[in-house]
């Protein structure tokens, strides 16, 4: 399996764990000292920590969310055993793609990828737009 294979591989472990509802599995795919930030702020600690936040969150707030995503819109490599994946995607009962942007750092151990930091962040596409308009010289290249 290709380093991107692996990469995307991970990240349709994640989303699975997600659509099961299943913290345990999803805490899985994190290092144990792995940083992630929720679109809301708030900072977890640790494949442990997330895993058990997000049960709570599936039997509660989540209940029978499903995660969906455009896919990856960037995969990027630093050395054999680093990577940061860029996805758009969202979450509900009836999520809108692209609603939000998350970024990943993954690490390879032994052998296996595993996100180190996640970063979410909630999509205004409007803002984009009126910035975008006023400001021509701010819009990404890519």
């Amino acid at each position: 399996m290709s380093d991107e294979a692996g990469v995307l591989a991970l990240f349709a472990k994640l989303a699975e764990a997600w659509n099961r509802g299943d913290g345990a599995a999803y805490g899985q795919c994190f290092t144990d000292d792995a940083t992630y930030v929720a679109w809301v702020g708030t900072i977890y600690r640790g494949a442990a920590d997330i895993g058990r936040s997000h049960q709570v969150l599936f039997d509660t707030f989540l209940k029978d969310t499903k995660l969906t995503t455009e896919g990856a819109v960037d995969v990027r490599f630093y050395g054999e055993d680093t990577a940061v994946l860029t996805t758009r995607g969202d979450v509900g009962k009836k999520p809108s793609k692209g609603a939000k942007v998350q970024t990943f750092t993954l690490v390879r151990q032994n052998g296996e990828w595993k996100i180190a930091a996640f970063q979410n962040t909630k999509r205004h596409s409007l803002l984009e737009r009126i910035s975008f308009r006023f400001q021509p010289g701010i819009r990404p290249a890519a």
